[in-house]
């Protein structure tokens, strides 16, 4: 069945589909993290019962959306061994201890936590389980910190050596090889966009509710902080997506002409390529729509800077231009379309409309979705433009790969496709129920003041009958 076919593609393949499955649930479960320790201040702070009941409809979608991201993320370490052999012995020595210290430091500090913030409210009291859901939500931004060090250091790797065998050593200074030159900027990027889309996630579930029911509370509140939420990330997260592709076009500029589609240097300034067909073989762009000089002042603030092409590139050292083109449009075009969602929603805001306006809920429920395409769009042009490296200038993807046949590995990517899509696909289902079904007013709930009943606040949290002994 794979006779015919690469087994480093397939091999590059079956990574990119576990990784995206994979960055879909820790892109939710990073910002999630932290509007749980919003909501929960909020009722430490005003004992709104709302709040609470809030966070605990959230905290079973966190709790699951952690767990597939766990198990998604096991099996991409268990592929550097199978499929990636030669990468790992190369770079072992300055990835390994980056991912070792994100699991040493994050991931023990979200598993230990997360079991307080599900099942030790009527043990620890408010004020100890509002410290737990802190932790977790630092922990989540610890393991991002972590992994983006590592996967930046593969794109722009410095302090480092390469001893006898060919491996890369630290050369000294681990603080180089952990701010790597573009690490900053990703990490900005990444973090500001798993904020985007767990608001989006957050507004789409509120609109939902608001479109069955104006007068639902849960639901005002949801759509409130989120499109305000929304309206303060989103410009943030277009800038900051601005100054990652200057950094881009510093260190990797072979990756950004594709992105543009600039097949040929432009000597007094490039346009900008709204639309076209990338035509990588002929070295040019059909159909191209374009607006002149316009790239140029993106990337060089000067309309008549010139900028150099894929012609300065050697054809077997240039990334997949047809992949970045479209995949850098889809999460640019997403990303503008939220910021239009912000604006809407402010300008509903401001006129006393926010909960009444219905075609804002529709755009709103439309948009849920479009913060983890634009992750995984955003992950496929930065993965992708490093190509044909694993390692970018140092070390070939071809060279990096184990010596397996096609065969195998044809065989195990069809087994990840069945895997996945029926227990992640599963996964996904329950908590799209959860979302439908909405947050309910707890039977007997605390009142918005006098004194706390932390068994009363375990049971609706774990649910009635399961409450620990005191």
């Amino acid at each position: 069945m794979f006779g015919d076919v690469d087994a480093l593609l397939l091999a590059r393949i079956q990574f990119g589909f576990t990784v995206s499955f994979h960055f879909i649930f820790p892109s939710f479960s990073i910002g999630l993290a932290s509007y749980l320790a919003v909501l929960e201040g909020l009722w430490l702070r005003t004992r709104d019962a709302a709040y609470l009941d809030l966070y605990k409809f959230w905290l079973k979608i966190f709790a699951v959306a952690f767990a597939m991201g766990v198990v998604s993320g096991i099996v991409m370490s268990y592929q550097f061994g199978t499929n990636w052999a030669v990468f790992s012995d190369k770079t072992g020595p300055v990835l390994g201890p980056l991912m070792a210290y994100e699991v040493l430091t994050a991931f023990f500090l979200e598993a230990g936590f997360l079991g307080v913030m599900l099942f030790g409210m009527a043990k620890v009291g408010p004020r100890l389980h509002f410290a737990a859901t802190l932790m977790v939500a630092v922990g989540t931004f610890i393991s991002a910190f972590w992994i983006l060090s590592a996967n930046s250091w593969m794109h722009t790797p410095q302090g480092y050596a390469v001893n006898a065998v060919g491996q890369f050593v630290p050369a000294g200074d681990w603080l180089a090889i952990i701010f790597n030159p573009s690490f900053p900027y990703r990490l900005v990027h990444t973090v500001t966009g798993a904020y985007l889309t767990t608001a989006l996630a957050v507004g789409a579930v509120g609109a939902w509710h608001l479109l069955r029911d104006q007068q639902d509370r849960f639901a005002r509140i949801m759509f409130s902080m989120a499109t305000g939420m929304i309206a303060v990330v989103a410009p943030l997260q277009i800038a900051a997506g601005d100054t990652q592709g200057l950094n881009t076009l510093e260190h990797q500029p072979a990756k950004v002409m594709a992105m543009e589609g600039h097949f040929h240097s432009h000597r007094d300034g490039a346009p900008l390529i709204l639309f076209g067909v990338p035509n990588q073989r002929e070295q040019r762009m059909d159909h191209a729509i374009e607006i002149p000089k316009l790239s140029s002042l993106i990337l060089k603030h000067d309309a008549n800077a010139p900028l150099a092409g894929l012609d300065t590139v050697a054809r077997d050292r240039q990334p997949p231009v047809a992949v970045l083109f479209w995949s850098f449009r889809v999460m640019v075009g997403l990303g503008f379309a939220m910021l239009g969602l912000a604006l809407w929603a402010l300008w509903a805001r401001l006129r006393g409309t926010l909960f009444s306006a219905r075609w804002l809920h529709r755009a709103a429920l439309l948009m849920g979705p479009s913060g983890f395409v634009a992750v995984i769009a955003g992950w496929i042009t930065t993965e992708v433009g490093r190509q044909p490296y694993t390692v970018y200038g140092l070390l070939e993807t071809a060279k990096s790969a184990s010596p397996l046949a096609a065969p195998a590995v044809g065989a195990s990517l069809v087994a990840f496709v069945i895997v996945y899509f029926a227990v992640f696909g599963f996964g996904t289902l329950y908590i799209l129920r959860l979302m439908a079904e909405g947050a309910h007013k707890r039977e007997g709930g605390l009142e918005d003041s006098g004194p706390i009943n932390r068994a009363g606040m375990a049971a609706s949290i774990i649910g009635p009958g399961q409450v620990p002994a005191e």
